[in-house]
């Protein structure tokens, strides 16, 4: 275990650091951010200035080397728009980010495994079909429309729900929380319904076909021969063996929604991370859009890390080497 953690901790550093150079370029040919931070008015002495403190002035690998120090040391460096330290405004802007994903992720399970299992076990049945129809509108579907549907039903037309907003949010462990206010779960409903909708459809698909799968397998038989109930068959002999590609799909999900949940949060006017990404590359704001990628590139690592090692709590076949 030891080995496998310390050849994976190399992995995620190397990973890291590749990311670490495409950022910097990708910054680096993407305008020029000396005209946000100085005046309109400005004149050529005061630009190349700027542009000295900024040390703009000095070779591409002399930049990076400062760019990669920085990091290591967690100088993120300051905001050219709010003029506050990169990395505290994303993070105010985190949780709002993650409880919105949190609770789409939750209502993706939810529906799509027991669907799923239920199409995978009746394949030919007319509910089966529906429900795979379903999935596939839900697949097809684009966020940015159903969100506006949503709106304009439960927000506009019925105003059961408010259209934009977060809501009251608590102060928990020093982040402001929503969803320990009733105000903040009546706000999160409608985004977390569109941003779930996709991944559920993609769940329910992988579900249905890894039962599918199983359904045909030795083990299977011998379980209902023994007399197990078709619950425990489906559920504890069927589904525990299904779930390998659907928690490999679940990771990647979990991983895309944190980072690119920008246009719903766009649509709902949800304060998060995708919402200040957008406001950021309107601006040109370059610190900022650099955490936000580092951070994303953490979270796919991490995820993909823990995703391994759920694998073997899955199937104790699987080792980790």
């Amino acid at each position: 275990m030891f080995g496998y953690l310390l050849k994976r901790l190399i992995q995620m550093l190397l990973v890291l650091w590749v990311v670490s150079v495409v950022v910097f370029m990708m910054m680096s040919f993407t305008g020029d951010p000396v005209f946000m931070v100085v005046p309109i008015d400005a004149t050529d002495a005061e630009i190349a200035q700027a542009r000295r403190i900024l040390g703009l002035d000095q070779s591409l690998i002399v930049q990076y080397w400062k760019f990669l120090t920085s990091l290591l040391q967690g100088d993120f460096g300051h905001s050219y728009v709010f003029r506050q330290p990169a990395m505290t405004l994303i993070l105010e802007r985190l949780p709002a980010t993650v409880e919105m994903v949190l609770v789409a992720m939750v209502l993706a399970i939810v529906f799509a495994i027991p669907l799923g299992v239920y199409a995978g076990a009746n394949p030919n049945g007319r509910l089966s079909r529906a429900i795979m129809s379903a999935s596939l509108l839900g697949i097809s579907l684009p966020g940015f429309w159903v969100g506006m549907v949503l709106i304009y039903l439960f927000a506009v037309n019925w105003g059961i729900f408010p259209s934009s907003g977060r809501g009251d949010t608590a102060e928990v462990f020093g982040f402001r929380i929503s969803l320990v206010t009733w105000d903040g779960w009546h706000h999160i409903v409608l985004p977390a319904v569109t941003l779930s909708l996709g991944t559920m459809a993609i769940l329910l698909r992988m579900t249905r076909a890894g039962m599918m799968e199983v359904g045909r397998q030795d083990y299977m038989k011998f379980a209902r021969a023994k007399g197990a109930t078709r619950r425990d068959v489906l559920y504890k002999h069927g589904l525990k063996n299904a779930l390998i590609p659907v928690v490999t799909i679940f990771g990647l999900q979990l991983g895309d929604l944190i980072a690119f949940a920008t246009i719903t949060e766009t649509i709902f006017s949800w304060p998060g991370m995708g919402k200040l990404l957008i406001d950021s590359i309107y601006r040109a704001d370059r610190p900022v859009i650099v955490v936000y990628l580092m951070l994303v590139a953490v979270i796919f690592v991490v995820i993909n890390f823990l995703v391994d090692l759920v694998y073997t709590l899955i199937d104790p076949r699987i080792t980790l080497k």
